[in-house]
C-alpha cells in the first residue's frame, strides 16, 4: 500500500501531521508524570485541569471553526500551531495549579482552532472526491506519529529527571512549530465572506447535523474501550496475561496504519458513509460481546476472545472514522466548512469527556451485563445515523448534498 498520498496538498498535510503528532505522542505519554513528578501537582489537580481544558475545547470548537472560514484556514492553522507551540514551551515555567489551568485552557483554544481549520483546509485545498481519502491518510499518519512520540517519551520516563521532562516538553513544542512551517507550503485557501443576513454560527442551528454530531460523538466513546476499560478488564477480570494489554493496542495501531485508507473507500458520499456508520455500530457491539465472554475463561480461550474482540473493535473504528468524515464533509455548506468541521469535532470531544465515566461504570463496575449494555448502546447509535442523515438531506434542497439518497 502507498504510505503517502500523491504529491500535492494532501502530501503536505500528511507530512505536517506526522511532525505534529510526534510531539503529541511525547506529551500524551509523559504529561501525567511531568505534571506530578516534576511540577509537583497532585493527580486530582491534573485530572481537574485536563477536564476543564477539554470543556474549553468543546465550547470553542464551532466559534474557532467560524474564525477559520472568515480569516482563512491556512493562516488559522499555522497561527494555532505557533500559539500551541509557545504554550507548550511555557509549561516548563508552571509551578502551580492556577498556572497549569490557564495554560491548559489557552492550549485547548489553540487546539480547537487547529481542528476546525484543518477540516476547512482539506475542503479548500483538496478535490471534493479526495477529502475523505485525505482524512484517512491523516489518521493513519497520526497513529504513526503518536507511536513514534510514545517511544521517544520512554527515554524521558526512564531517566525520570527534571531535565529529561523539560527536554521532552520543549521537543513537543518544537514539533508544533516545525509542523506550522511545513503547512506554509500549502496553497492559500481564501476566506469566505460572511453572509450579509442571518445567523453567523449556522452549524449550531442545523438540528439534523447537530443530531448526527451527538450520535457520532457518543459512538466515539468506543475509543475508551481500548484505552481505559479493556486494560482494567484484562488485569482484573480475566486470566489473560498482562502482555495482552500491549498486544491489543499494537494490533489496533498497526491495523489503523495499514487499512484506514482502504476502509474509507465508498464513504465519499452520504449513502456509503451512513452505511459505514451502521456497520461500525455492529462491529463494536460484537467486540463488546467478545470482551464480556473472555471473563473467567481459561487463559487460552480468554486470549483468543480478546484478540477476536480487538479485531472486531478496530474494524468498527475504521468504519466509524471514515463515516464521520464523509458525513461531516457531505452535509457542510461550501461557505461554512470550518465551523461545520469544528462542530463535528465537538462531538468527538464530548465523547472523550464522557467515555471514562461511562465505560468504567458499565464494563468494570457492572461486569458482563455492563459490557452487553455498552454493546447495545453502540449498536443503537450506529443504527440511528442513517435516518438522521436522511433527515439532514431532506432539509438541504439547495445544497449539493441534498440529492436523494437511500441509506
Amino acid at each position: 500500500m502507498r504510505l503517502l498520498p500523491p504529491p500535492g496538498s494532501a502530501r503536505v498535510l500528511t507530512i505536517g501531521t506526522l511532525v505534529k503528532t510526534v510531539g503529541r505522542g511525547l506529551w500524551l505519554v509523559a504529561s501525567a508524570l511531568f505534571l506530578t513528578r516534576s511540577v509537583g501537582l497532585s493527580a486530582a489537580e491534573v485530572g481537574a485541569g485536563l477536564t476543564v481544558s477539554a470543556l474549553v475545547g468543546v465550547l470553542a470548537s464551532t466559534p474557532t471553526g467560524y474564525l477559520a472560514d472568515r480569516v482563512g484556514p491556512r493562516g488559522t492553522q499555522i497561527g494555532a500551531l505557533i500559539v500551541a507551540g509557545g504554550l507548550t514551551a511555557a509549561l516548563v515555567t508552571v509551578r502551580s495549579f492556577p498556572a497549569f489551568l490557564l495554560i491548559g485552557a489557552a492550549t485547548a483554544l489553540a487546539d480547537a482552532a487547529d481542528r476546525g481549520a484543518r477540516g476547512a483546509l482539506i475542503a479548500g485545498a483538496v478535490p471534493s472526491d479526495q477529502r475523505v481519502r485525505t482524512r484517512a491518510y491523516l489518521r493513519a499518519t497520526t497513529n504513526v506519529g503518536i507511536s513514534l512520540g510514545a517511544v521517544l517519551a520512554g527515554f524521558a520516563i526512564a531517566a525520570d529527571t527534571r531535565a529529561a521532562y523539560v527536554g521532552l516538553v520543549l521537543t513537543a513544542a518544537v514539533a508544533s512549530l516545525v509542523a506550522a512551517a511545513v503547512f506554509t507550503r500549502l496553497p492559500v485557501v481564501p476566506p469566505v465572506v460572511a453572509p450579509a443576513h442571518g445567523p453567523r454560527l449556522v452549524a449550531l442551528r442545523d438540528r439534523p447535523f447537530l443530531a448526527f454530531t451527538v450520535l457520532d460523538g457518543l459512538l466515539s466513546m468506543h475509543f475508551g474501550l481500548l484505552n481505559i476499560a479493556l486494560p482494567l478488564w484484562i488485569a482484573g477480570h480475566t486470566r489473560a496475561p498482562a502482555w495482552v494489554i500491549s498486544g491489543v493496542t499494537l494490533v489496533n495501531t498497526v491495523t489503523v496504519v495499514l487499512f484506514q485508507v482502504r476502509a474509507a473507500r465508498g464513504t465519499e458520499n452520504l449513502t456509503g458513509a451512513a452505511r459505514a456508520s451502521r456497520r461500525a455500530g455492529v462491529a463494536i457491539a460484537v467486540a463488546c460481546v467478545l470482551f464480556a465472554a473472555s471473563g473467567g475463561l481459561p487463559t487460552a480461550a480468554a486470549v483468543a476472545l480478546l484478540a477476536a474482540g480487538a479485531l472486531s473493535h478496530v474494524v468498527g473504528e475504521l468504519w466509524h472514522s471514515a463515516a464521520g468524515w464523509g458525513i461531516s464533509f457531505g452535509l457542510a455548506p461550501d461557505d461554512a466548512h470550518g465551523q461545520y468541521q469544528g462542530a463535528y469535532s465537538m462531538g468527538y470531544e464530548l465523547g472523550k469527556m464522557l467515555a471514562p465515566v461511562v465505560v468504567t461504570t458499565l464494563a468494570i463496575g457492572w461486569g458482563v451485563p455492563g459490557w452487553l449494555v455498552l454493546g447495545g448502546l453502540f449498536l443503537l447509535l450506529g443504527v440511528l445515523v442513517p435516518p438522521v442523515v436522511r433527515w439532514a438531506v431532506s432539509t438541504r434542497e439547495s445544497h449539493p448534498a441534498a440529492r436523494p439518497v437511500a441509506v
